[in-house]
């Protein structure tokens, strides 16, 4: 969806439509706190915010098993549900189609791709490069869902990599 209205770019590099305000709700949480505004490979920095998250939060709450599957699949969850109608509004906003500033879909893909590996670093590096090949690569249907509409499809592609992220973690600690 690209806006034939005149875009301006900020000082971040993130452009938005000349007049139009931002959104700061959306912005913080689609840019996760200015992680997608890092440079180069925001994605990427957004997927690496997400495991540190991961692998710190569950360390200083004590989870592991069954709590730290829990928490992770509600979090990428509660990040997906905010993170739907945030990407829709920036999408909206900067007038671009599926900005790489956001990285909010990044992390919701990370978390699930981590949400069955043990809190362990090798685990958490595996399921964090495993989760940047699919996102790059994007193997069917993750392409195809990326085509949705708005903040569905920045969000519906990243969750496909992270869940055939997380089912190589899964084959990997079954037969590993």
């Amino acid at each position: 969806m690209t806006s034939s209205s005149p875009v301006s770019e900020d000082s971040s590099g993130t452009s938005a439509r000349r007049g139009a305000e931002k959104t700061s709700w959306a912005w913080a949480t689609a840019t996760f706190f200015g992680a997608g505004l890092m440079r180069p490979a925001p994605g990427t920095w957004g997927s690496l915010a997400a495991a540190a998250i991961w692998y710190f939060g569950l360390r200083a709450a004590h989870f592991t098993g069954g709590p730290a599957i829990a928490a992770t699949v509600a979090g990428a969850a509660l990040v997906t549900l905010i993170g739907i109608p945030a990407a829709t509004r920036v999408e909206r906003e900067s007038g671009r189609t599926d900005p790489g500033f956001v990285v909010i879909d990044e992390v919701a893909g990370q978390w699930l791709a981590l949400a069955v590996a043990p809190l362990d670093l090798r685990y958490g590096v595996a399921a964090f490069v495993l989760f940047r090949i699919f996102d790059i690569v994007k193997p069917w249907p993750a392409r195809q869902l990326e085509r949705l509409h708005g903040g569905m499809g920045i969000m519906l592609d990243d969750l496909a990599a992270g869940a055939y992220a997380l089912i190589v973690v899964l084959l990997v600690r079954w037969w590993g």
